[in-house]
């Protein structure tokens, strides 16, 4: 089985882009760093991407034998909002940013995961909602990787890795022998951003 450990990060000629098998993955499976996968021509490969990678639609990648495979970001179900005013818009995504909800944003319109309950919200702010099927790549990097859920798999390990950047960065050379074992991951992403208001009190 074939391992594909690198996205590519230079042009490719678009004659080997073309002749590329395709993987497709919904945005979920596509922010995922460890993923046992089909590609779609039934071949089984393994994905193994550096942590807090999110592909998205294009991305051209490596294999471990140096063959390269193309993302498809698949379509899934979404909810597409539009509205009369910029105003009403904004204020939708105010609305669904307050929420950490991950949120594709066009030019003209925002797109999310279908969610009854989200799109019952934004009814009631006054903008059009629309379901369809479509690729989905929502912004990332405002909160790592655009984790749904504060605890998603991977949430615990990167909170544990901002403590211990922020234990360095501050100079905490004492002993972390105490119980460091609780498990943040059910709070949500509060915890992250209370170590960066700590950290602007030190200076």
């Amino acid at each position: 089985m074939r391992t594909i450990d690198k996205r590519l990060t230079a042009k490719l000629a678009p004659v080997l882009v073309k002749r590329a098998p395709t993987l497709t993955l919904p945005f979920d499976a596509r922010g995922k760093s460890r993923l046992a996968a089909t590609l779609d021509n039934g071949e089984e490969v393994a994905l193994v991407m550096p942590r807090g990678t999110v592909l998205a639609d294009g991305d051209m990648l490596v294999a471990d034998d140096g063959g390269f495979v193309r993302v498809i970001a698949a379509a899934e179900d979404v909810l597409v909002v539009r509205a009369p005013s910029v105003r009403l818009l904004t204020r939708a995504a105010y609305h669904l940013g307050n929420r950490h909800t991950p949120v594709e944003v066009g030019a003209d319109y925002l797109k999310l995961e279908a969610d009854p309950v989200l799109e019952d919200m934004l009814k009631r702010l006054g903008v059009l909602v629309a379901h369809d099927s479509q690729p989905f790549q929502p912004e990332t990097g405002a909160y790592g990787g655009g984790h749904k859920h504060g605890h998603d798999e991977s949430f615990s390990e990167d909170y544990a890795l901002a403590q211990k950047v922020f234990d360095e960065h501050h100079g905490h050379d004492h002993s972390h022998d105490h119980d460091h074992d609780h498990d943040h991951s059910s709070c949500g992403h509060d915890h992250g951003h209370e170590h960066h208001h700590h950290g602007h009190a030190h200076r």
